[in-house]
């Protein structure tokens, strides 16, 4: 059982459904907050985002926002980490604490380049074998990111 005070999941400008579905029914079972922000490349009413969530919406503490700066303003003491293939610094690096806001980007084209300049001590990469993937699944990337931040504050560690 994982009882801490949650992380945050970040989704801006997500555009396929079931990743958002997946990363739903992920937070569901941590605890996790699930932030979606900007415009969605879907309507929270399709199909194939319920049917990933399977049913575990009712579980899910989900809130939208029409901007990361709208958000990032509703919590102005927030810890924020970007997530990028571009970054030097490997997730397992980060020093995750409680209530961070773990920030990833839209599936075709990642997060704003100008966002990551601006934030380069706070951008993480998941680090890939090879060149044959350029990157992985967004809900894949959302699982092992998070699953370390529980990790480091001791939240896995059963009794």
């Amino acid at each position: 059982m994982i009882s801490t005070p949650p992380f945050n999941i970040v989704l801006v400008e997500p555009e396929i459904p079931p990743n958002t579905g997946n990363i739903a029914r992920l937070c569901a079972g941590t605890g996790t907050h699930l932030h979606l922000v900007g415009k969605l490349g879907f309507s929270l009413d399709d199909r194939y985002l319920k049917r990933a969530g399977l049913d575990y919406w009712p579980h899910v503490s989900l809130h939208r926002w029409d901007s990361l700066d709208q958000l990032q303003q509703a919590y102005p003491d927030g810890r924020w980490w970007y997530t990028t293939k571009t970054a030097k610094k490997s997730y397992t690096q980060a020093d995750f604490t409680a209530k961070d806001f773990i920030v990833f980007g839209k599936e075709t084209k990642g997060l704003p380049k100008e966002l990551l300049k601006d934030n380069p001590e706070f951008c993480l990469r998941i680090p890939l074998s090879g060149e044959a993937v350029r990157s992985l699944n967004l809900s894949t990337s959302a699982g092992i990111v998070l699953y370390e931040a529980l990790r480091q504050i001791g939240a896995l560690d059963s009794e």
